[in-house]
């Protein structure tokens, strides 16, 4: 669907398509049979999907709270706001659908089962050469990821793992991006009360380039992984004095970071450091020189 700059009317916005809308928001369906995609809940917890879409008529249902519609139905639930409320925020804004969605047999590759075979230190030449082009060092990244080889059906791969709380995998690599199940967040509590949390692991890891040969803060961190895990480590969020956002800046990261700014003055948005970039990795990776030369210049381990 191609999409001009004109204000959106009611009758476009319900036309838009609802798996690329979904994507936008940081789900993507756990299965996929014929016209309908199948997602764990973006509504509620839940470990087994039972929320489809059927793309044919472009319109879900949630089988657990029995309810059902289109994309005006789904926003106002999902960002617990009033029809107006969700027109007026979205109907001058088409970045908010611009999202590419997978090729539907993409979809289905990724619901095959991603199998660990092994873990061992960072050592491809192609993983390292990814990691200087996001402009890590692999000093940074040794200390929190792994070389992870794994199978999808009967093909190999390897990628850069970053291990959640959980034990599942993010995965990595030049050409991929995906994870292993369990899927979580990632949370390294060393007892401090400044909390710093990330959407994805690459701003994580730029974040400790950024410091790296320097004296450590005292702090710790929360790697969200998705998006849709931000309500559910609010507790932990909440155990901390303070919480500095470093989220990314398209229209997903934008909202959950209001979001969380709505639950106390302690939450605080740091994104206006790389406001002129997707995310935190974005920005490193054109940074100004004297970020760019600090990172070059830190430390090997």
């Amino acid at each position: 669907m191609n999409f001009s700059n004109d204000r959106l009317s009611l009758d476009n916005i319900k036309s838009l398509d609802m798996v690329s809308y979904l994507h936008s928001l940081g789900f993507d369906p756990s299965k996929v049979a014929h016209d309908d995609y199948w997602y764990l809940s973006p509504l509620r917890n839940e470990k087994t999907a039972s929320f489809k879409i059927n793309r044919r008529i472009n319109r879900w249902y949630d089988h657990g709270i029995g309810k059902g519609g289109n994309i005006i139905d789904f926003g106002i639930l999902f960002f617990k706001c009033s029809i107006g409320e969700f027109l007026k925020e979205h109907s001058g804004n088409n970045t908010l659908y611009h999202s590419p969605v997978p090729d539907k047999d993409i979809l289905e590759q990724r619901q095959s089962k991603i199998t660990i075979v092994k873990e061992e230190s960072l050592k491809s030449a192609a993983l390292l050469q990814y990691l200087k082009q996001r402009k890590i060092p692999l000093g940074v990244a040794s200390n929190f990821c792994s070389e992870i080889s794994y199978n999808i059906s009967d093909h190999h791969y390897y990628g850069i793992g970053f291990k959640n709380d959980l034990g599942g995998f993010e995965i990595r690599n030049p050409y991929f991006k995906s994870s292993s199940s369990p899927k979580g967040v990632t949370s390294y509590d060393y007892n401090n009360k400044v909390l710093v949390v990330f959407e994805g692991f690459m701003d994580f890891l730029s974040y400790k380039a950024m410091n790296y040969g320097l004296r450590e803060k005292k702090e710790n961190f929360l790697i969200l992984n998705s998006l849709s895990f931000l309500d559910k480590a609010r507790p932990f969020m909440e155990k901390h004095k303070l919480v500095q956002l470093y989220l990314d800046q398209d229209q997903p990261g934008q909202n959950a970071t209001k979001r969380a700014l709505d639950w106390g003055s302690k939450y605080l948005d740091h994104s206006s450091l790389y406001k002129e970039h997707k995310d935190l990795n974005d920005w490193i990776i054109n940074s100004p020189q004297t970020v760019s030369k600090k990172i070059k210049t830190a430390p090997k381990p």
